[in-house]
């Protein structure tokens, strides 16, 4: 091999390893994102790794019923782990339904079990689930509300089957919404940040920072 194809080669192989590199770092803690169910308006997710803050911007008619539409950024975790981080929907209009949290996913079909940690447009908080692949979601059998509106902190946790939602104000003691066991859910699960606009027709936008993914005795 010649020195000019010699260097041909470096440099392919150097524009390859930093695109690998950069494909990896714009999701920052998490390895894929995607549009669940189809929703009409396409979906994003980016990380701005200056200020470590996640833009999630989503569609979905809503995350309920049997099936769901909405964005997902993700990254698969097995065993235990607390997931804490901060959101905010960018701009005051907009469904008072839309919704934003972390999430808990069996798969990526829209039929899939998961539990959710939603903070909703109008303040609501609520922890919500599905316990069967393409069971009808149950109000209110399968969702715990909180009684005090509008957190910017929210925290899911699971220990073993259990998964734990807090919510908390910034600086302030986290609060608990509430508990629910989830037998079916599988030992490696999908855990992510979510965004879904609640009408078909709409895209919303979202910010998320100072995100943790913690697993205990883990390294």
């Amino acid at each position: 091999m010649n020195r000019l194809a010699r260097m041909s080669s470096l440099i392919i192989l150097l524009l390859t390893a930093t695109s690998a590199f950069a494909q990896t770092d714009t999701l920052g803690l998490f390895s894929d994102h995607m549009d669940i169910g189809h929703p009409k308006n396409p979906g994003s997710s980016q990380y701005d790794k200056v200020t470590h803050t996640y833009t999630l911007k989503g569609s979905g008619y809503n995350i309920w019923f049997n099936r769901d539409e909405f964005q997902y950024l993700f990254r698969k975790i097995k065993g235990d782990f607390i997931v804490t981080a901060n959101f905010q929907f960018v701009g005051d209009k907009g469904n008072g339904h839309r919704k934003i949290g972390w999430m808990i996913r069996q798969s990526t079909n829209d039929k899939s079990i998961h539990i959710s940690a939603v903070e909703h447009g109008d303040g609501l908080t609520v922890l919500q689930w599905r316990s069967l692949t393409g069971e009808n979601m149950k109000d209110p059998e399968g969702e715990i509300f909180y009684p005090e509106k509008s957190f910017e902190v929210v925290q899911l946790q699971r220990t073993g089957k259990k998964i734990i939602m807090r919510v908390g104000h910034v600086g302030e003691t986290l609060k608990t919404v509430g508990a629910h066991v989830m037998n079916n859910m599988p030992e490696e699960a999908l855990v992510g940040l979510f965004i879904c606009s609640h009408d078909p027709e709409v895209t919303e936008e979202a910010k998320v920072w100072d995100v943790h993914i913690d697993t205990p005795g883990k390294k």
